[in-house]
């Protein structure tokens, strides 16, 4: 397999897992002091590394939680935000430009700040009341399923969820043996279309924010690949007319209830594209995770999916992940 290193992997997880008892103890903390709504803001993919847990919040609980992008946050026409929202914010420099002008605004207001970062002695580090540094700690979803899980067990909202933390410890085993088995398919993939002037890429639920990061900090950032991403519940309403026998389409399906749209977009980009594309999270096994949680998995595991295609693509493009010609290159 091209760039896989499976015992740093696991080491990776570990390093997160545990420090359970640290990340607990912050979601205790800001219980404890109390808060009236929820809001996760950042940009680009750490953005999209945390909207999922947005979701879980509105499907579990009654708690008010909202999103919005630290670099349209700043403009003040929120009036959501008050001294008693607790937010959420990640960086893995931990001095995104956006990022932290957010958190400036955020803390004149008196909002408790909560960041998942990267890099210790960080700006958003000391612009946060609580800060987790996961250094080379991966992947950064477990911080947040420990951090959101335990808040809304604390709140009454998730009876299972010391069951779902102890099974968490597994997970970095179970992304290692979901990559192992997605390889073969990514490789394919790949070999096969890494030269497509144009994609389309699908989700919908928790796994929108995945497509749509994977869509725009991936292959457009790193590979410079033409990606157009849309959800599912919207494909039906303007992109399907995109579609013909040689466009070549991707669609992402997770286990969550929206799993009944991605299956009327596999029927239609298989009836009208030859170069139709298909990763489903029920294709795994997850072993060492009860199937009551499977769903709450689906962001992490397709990201584990999607990464045999990042490390197989920059090897068939001869594209490093690493090159950029404007992002921290030039000023914007």
């Amino acid at each position: 397999m091209n760039n896989f290193n499976e015992i740093k992997m696991l080491e990776d997880g570990a390093f997160i897992y545990n420090r359970r008892s640290e990340i607990e103890q912050i979601a205790d903390a800001v219980c404890e002091k109390g808060f009236c709504n929820i809001l996760f803001s950042s940009v680009g993919g750490s953005q999209a590394m945390m909207d999922p847990f947005q979701i879980f919040i509105d499907e579990m609980s009654d708690i008010q939680s909202f999103s919005e992008l630290s670099s349209t946050l700043i403009f003040g026409e929120n009036n959501q935000i008050s001294k008693d929202t607790l937010v959420f914010m990640s960086s893995k420099s931990g001095d995104s430009k956006e990022t932290v002008a957010a958190a400036e605004y955020l803390k004149k207001i008196g909002c408790t700040i909560v960041s998942v970062v990267g890099m210790p002695d960080s700006k958003m580090e000391k612009l946060s009341d609580y800060c987790f540094v996961y250094k080379d700690g991966r992947p950064q979803e477990l911080v947040m399923y420990l951090l959101i899980g335990k808040i809304l067990y604390n709140k009454g909202f998730f009876k299972d969820y010391m069951k779902f933390a102890k099974e968490l410890e597994q997970l970095p085993a179970v992304l290692v043996a979901v990559r192992k088995q997605a390889d073969a398919q990514a490789l394919a993939y790949c070999e096969k279309y890494y030269a497509e002037p144009y994609n389309i890429w699908i989700a919908s639920g928790s796994l929108w924010p995945v497509c749509y990061a994977y869509a725009m900090c991936v292959l457009e950032e790193s590979q410079w690949i033409r990606t157009k991403s849309v959800s599912s519940p919207e494909f039906f309403h303007g992109t399907l007319e995109l579609v013909e026998k040689d466009v070549c389409c991707t669609l992402l399906i997770g286990e969550g209830k929206t799993r009944s749209i991605d299956l009327r977009v596999k029927k239609f980009i298989e009836t009208y594209s030859d170069k139709a594309n298909v990763f489903d999270c029920a294709d795994y096994a997850y072993p060492g995770i009860s199937d009551e949680f499977r769903s709450l998995l689906s962001p992490v595991v397709m990201n584990a999916i999607l990464q045999r295609i990042s490390k197989n693509m920059e090897v068939v493009t001869g594209h490093s992940l690493d090159i950029r010609r404007y992002y921290r290159k030039v000023e914007y």
